[in-house]
């Protein structure tokens, strides 16, 4: 079987301009960047606000395994499905951050026949627009810096700024760092750090703007520091707001790409909803909608992190609601949460498949309590065996009264997953008749309440647990008026509580919240969890090592 990148490499790509036919864009709305790349102008787009919107589906996952259980490919290889079914579809996905290509992951545009396309454009520097977030994030660190510099006129308190720098690779070495040091003309010392762009609070406005004049106003709220009163600066008071949305104008306009099969995707946003809110932008997600007859997007990792929060941040923002839920599973990520290690998950082990099952069991339970109805679409991998798929399609029949599909999308493309478009579509034709959607809690409890009502009935978690400065730190936010507040939790993807060696379907755990940050112009406040860093590191062997180019200028080692 040929590598990803060799079936990238060797599909015939349409021109932009006819996918944008395909896609229903008006012709002005589309600013080619390069062949088979293009933007999307903003003010031409308002012509379509008047349209219908059509169906929105959202592919999410159980707790996967570090390499991934195929989402990207599944939400590929469905669009491509739906429209071999005569439904006009688009995809919505999140665009790859340079952390897991060069980590771990080597790539993230999905995988064999079911690739989001241009590959290698697309897992690197694509349209820029990761870059325009990391220098409009970092220089209202500069203008911050430089505010204290030249006499510190807000009075802010060195030891009370919040605003780290960001970049976009893992590099664990930044995590604490020390600016100012060398003489006066350096500033004054302190300690800070990075994160990585994309959980950057930037990121999060870009995704959650609705308009450029909605980008401006969340830039201006966003709280970089406290003065010695304890009040909050923002972007605004620093006069940074403005030429920070003037580095975002061309970002916040989603991008126009392909699949293999030339189904139209908007990639716009970033990924990792373990440390971030994980989705795709609210613009591209509505400009999908009222373009197409279904709309097909993801949310990071697995549902108890990516779906709760596309519910309950982005469907908020962006006034829609998933008609359906594609849960993604492997046997091997069953296996693993049922106690196998990660080689032993490729080989047959009816015991911890029975054991894993509980894992999905919970998804598909939390997916419904959003009033979403799910399918269970198995990713097959080579070396799966009939009996085990069997055992899985039965479990969710018999113990939870859901459809799970096979799909063989990465070797067929879309023709693999027709059968899971079948039952997507036929979830939809049924929806009047089924219940409707429903936010996890009501914005108007308190943080805390928030917290714990995603702690407790998402991840089953008997309490929450909160450091003295955490507790203090909501007690401020809502005393300034934040409680109203989204909370966005930063946690480990690969269990439901904090650690990420409780596999399973683990109850009456504690999460403890060791530290909470404003994100007032995102709209969320985010509760940082166990040992999460907000700047993952590389691993031993990172996939960067064997990315390269060949003698004609060709980037190899990407998959």
């Amino acid at each position: 079987m040929a590598t990803d990148l060799e079936i990238a490499r060797a599909a015939k790509l349409l021109p932009i301009s006819e996918i944008a036919r395909r896609a229903g864009l008006p012709e002005d709305a589309v600013l080619p960047f390069g062949r088979h790349v293009a933007k999307l102008a903003l003010d031409q787009l308002d012509v379509l606000s008047e349209r219908a919107v059509g169906h929105l589906i959202l592919v999410t996952a159980i707790n996967p395994t570090p390499p991934g259980e195929g989402k990207t490919t599944t939400t590929v290889g469905l669009g491509d499905a739906l429209n071999r079914l005569g439904r006009r579809t688009i995809i919505a996905l999140r665009e790859p951050s340079l952390g897991p290509v060069f980590g771990v992951k080597g790539g993230a545009t999905g995988g064999g026949y079911a690739q989001a396309a241009p590959m290698d454009a697309i897992n690197l520097h694509f349209t820029g627009d990761f870059h325009a977030i990391t220098a409009a994030h970092n220089l209202l660190a500069a203008l911050l810096d430089n505010h204290l510099f030249w006499g510190n006129a807000l009075d802010i308190d060195p030891r009370r700024i919040a605003w780290r720098r960001v970049v976009d690779v893992n590099d664990r070495a930044l995590r604490k760092v020390v600016v100012g040091l060398g003489d006066d003309a350096n500033g004054a010392p302190r300690e800070t750090g990075f994160d990585i762009t994309v959980a950057s609070e930037v990121m999060a406005v870009l995704c959650l703007a609705t308009d450029l004049d909605d980008l401006k106003a969340r830039l201006a709220r966003i709280v970089v520091a406290r003065r010695r009163d304890l009040s909050p600066v923002t972007a605004q008071d620093l006069q940074a707001d403005g030429a920070m949305a003037a580095l975002l104008r061309d970002a916040i306009q989603p991008n126009l790409v392909q699949s293999l099969e030339g189904t139209p995707i908007l990639m716009h946003g970033g990924p990792f909803a373990n440390i971030a809110h994980g989705c795709n932008s609210v613009i591209a997600t509505r400009t999908a909608m009222r373009l197409a007859d279904f709309t097909v997007t993801e949310a990071g990792f697995g549902a108890d992190l990516g779906a709760e929060k596309f519910c309950d941040i982005a469907c908020r923002v962006g006034g829609f609601a998933p008609d359906a839920a594609v849960i993604v599973a492997t046997l091997r990520a069953l296996k693993h949460q049922g106690g196998a290690s990660l080689s032993e998950g490729a080989s047959p082990n009816p015991r911890c498949l029975e054991a894993g099952l509980a894992n999905l069991g919970r998804h598909i339970e939390n997916v419904r309590k959003f009033g979403v109805p799910p399918v269970v679409g198995i990713n097959f991998f080579s070396g799966d065996t009939e009996a085990e798929l069997l055992r899985v399609i039965g479990y969710c029949r018999e113990v939870h009264g859901v459809e799970a599909v096979v799909c063989r999308h990465w070797a067929q493309g879309g023709a693999g997953a027709e059968a899971l478009a079948r039952a997507v579509v036929a979830i939809c034709e049924s929806r009047p008749s089924l219940p409707t959607f429903q936010a996890l809690y009501d914005l108007d409890a308190s943080l805390i309440d928030k917290i714990e009502a995603v702690a407790t009935k998402v991840y089953r978690a008997s309490r929450v647990s909160f450091t003295p400065r955490a507790q203090r730190d909501i007690e401020r936010f809502e005393a300034e008026g934040w409680g109203k507040l989204a909370v966005c939790i930063a946690k480990t993807p690969y269990s439901f509580s904090a650690d990420p060696s409780v596999l399973g379907a683990p109850t009456d755990h504690v999460l403890p919240v060791r530290e909470v940050r404003l994100a007032a112009g995102a709209g969320f406040v985010v509760a940082i969890c166990g040992d999460v860093m907000t700047m993952p590191g590389l691993p031993r062997h990172p996939a960067a090592t064997d990315i390269q180019l060949d003698s004609e200028g060709r980037v190899e080692g990407l998959f």
